[in-house]
């Protein structure tokens, strides 16, 4: 299983950033999709999961109504939508793949992505 993360870059504060992530080795549609974020010292943290059944999705507070997660079965291929980005959403961002109940920590994951750095500048 491979996932493939890209799409960061350096922007300013209240810009917008698109991040993907391309799966492969794996049947994407029957899986769930998330974004964790992480910065150097501290733990990986959650962001964004979109369930595979349904397309239901669940957002980490700090987040909720500026980013928005998205999927294209047909492309094997997660987004993560990022508005009015802020200096603390600075980090390196993951994607990861699973089947769990429990999105929102890092051992409910099964696969992960090599991470794409995201840098916002005040």
């Amino acid at each position: 299983v491979q996932l493939q993360a890209s799409g960061g870059g350096l922007v300013q504060a209240g810009d917008s950033l698109r991040v993907s992530c391309v799966a492969s080795g794996l049947t994407f549609s029957t899986y769930d999709m998330g974004w964790f974020h992480q910065v150097p010292g501290k733990e990986r943290e959650f962001v964004a999961a979109i369930r595979w059944r349904g397309g239901s999705t669940e957002y980490a507070d700090s987040v909720k109504g500026r980013f928005t997660i998205s999927r294209d079965n047909t492309k094997n291929t997660v987004y993560l939508q990022m508005n009015s980005l802020k200096p603390e959403d600075t980090a390196v961002y993951y994607c990861a793949a699973g089947r769990r109940r429990v999105v929102d920590t890092t051992i409910a994951w099964n696969y992960w992505g090599q991470g794409t750095q995201v840098t916002v500048s005040s």
